[in-house]
């Protein structure tokens, strides 16, 4: 494809796909799309790791990093300490954890053993978010991406230097107004159908409108994201005007995925009305796999969620004690096993490669496209 878009980063086809798998990002790249690893929650030693491996198997193809760099956070540059973290987590939070577990036989003991590390949350303030740079920038990244928020004047200028381009996650007008004043190139906008962070604006809808409202900032791109799994889909975004498809859910249940594996044959049975959007799982809306951990989440009585990113400290523990005990067959781990996925899981009924999932893409959109001319054609 010769868009603009495709030059600017080297690659065949404008599929860029979002993923926590390193072998994922690389097989969409050496595909032909763009492959962007999801670095929160990497330090920049893990980064580095990661990284290194990309280079090593891309075979030169074009990848980027997504990071998690808010405008504001809740805390001094400096750093909480672990202790004053803690301080934040009101009792009532774990108990209600507890409950859930306890009500599907699985016990809590040792559940809140492990401590806050003193480094929590570096990741997400200026001077953490520097030293993630430093290590994505030592390799040939062409685009980082930040997935919450403005991304910060030194992350934009960091970019600048390096010659990579500057990627935001928008789930609305107004925010897509902003990014493109502080000098984004790509906006990603992200409809309520998008698995993980999203808004609550469909992506029908979100796409021509944030197309509009950043015409007048020049030559900012738009890729469409929001249970996007087909090339048709994807197709029907362009025609609107988007430059390509930022993708996340169709990853997941490929083989290649690191998705524990009960998750993924949930979501290959999965329709699409089989997600919520919630704030339980990290403090912003989040849509994620239905399941009763998720239901407990949204009852009656059940607690508000804490600020992002105290609930991670809350969810987390209890999330990643499940996905070990579904693994190894506990009935009620298996109920409870949730994930991040977007309402595109519907179209998603069987597990083939990355490179297959990257081929059908293209198939599908190019039969859209000549249904498209058949029709102008007559």
């Amino acid at each position: 494809m010769k868009s603009k878009l495709c030059q600017r980063l080297n690659i065949e086809f404008p599929l860029f796909a979002f993923s926590h798998c390193r072998d994922v990002v690389a097989e969409v790249s050496k595909a032909g799309g763009f492959g962007v690893l999801g670095a929160a929650g990497h330090t920049p030693e893990s980064l580095e790791v990661e990284l290194k491996w990309l280079d090593q198997h891309v075979g030169g193809a074009s990848y980027g990093v997504d990071l998690i760099v808010p405008t504001s956070m809740d805390a001094k540059e400096g750093g909480l300490s672990a202790e004053e973290v803690e301080a934040r987590i009101p009792p009532e939070h774990k108990a209600y954890v507890n409950s859930i577990l306890a009500q599907y036989g699985i016990s809590t003991k040792d559940l809140w053993e492990r401590r806050v590390r003193d480094d929590f949350g570096d990741g997400m303030r200026a001077s953490g978010a520097a030293k993630t740079l430093d290590v994505a920038f030592s390799h040939p990244i062409k685009m980082v991406v930040n997935a919450l928020g403005v991304p910060p004047p030194f992350m934009i200028e960091r970019a600048r230097r390096e010659g990579a381009l500057v990627g935001a996650l928008t789930g609305a007008r107004e925010h897509a107004i902003k990014h493109a004043e502080a000098g984004v190139d790509v906006l990603i906008a992200a409809g309520g159908e998008a698995g993980g962070h999203c808004g609550d604006v469909a992506t029908l809808v979100l796409v021509p409108e944030v197309i509009e409202a950043v015409k007048p900032y020049g030559d900012v791109e738009v890729l469409a994201a929001g249970g996007i799994v087909t090339g048709r889909q994807m197709a029907a975004c362009m025609a609107m005007g988007a430059a390509g498809a930022w993708t996340g859910s169709v990853w997941l249940t490929t083989i290649e995925a690191e998705t524990n594996p009960v998750v993924k044959e949930k979501m290959l049975a999965a329709g699409s009305r089989q997600t919520v959007r919630s704030k339980s799982r990290t403090g912003k809306y989040t849509r994620q796999l239905r399941s009763p951990w998720t239901d407990a989440w949204q009852a009656p009585g059940a607690p508000e969620p804490l600020p992002m990113p105290l609930q991670s400290l809350v969810s987390e523990p209890a999330l990643a004690k499940i996905d070990k005990l579904a693994l190894a067959g506990d009935p009620g781990a298996k109920a409870l096993a949730t994930y991040w996925v977007g309402q595109g899981v519907g179209l998603m009924n069987a597990s083939t490669s990355v490179r297959s999932v990257v081929y059908e893409f293209m198939q599908d959109f190019a039969a859209a496209c000549e249904r498209m001319n058949a029709l102008m054609a007559e």
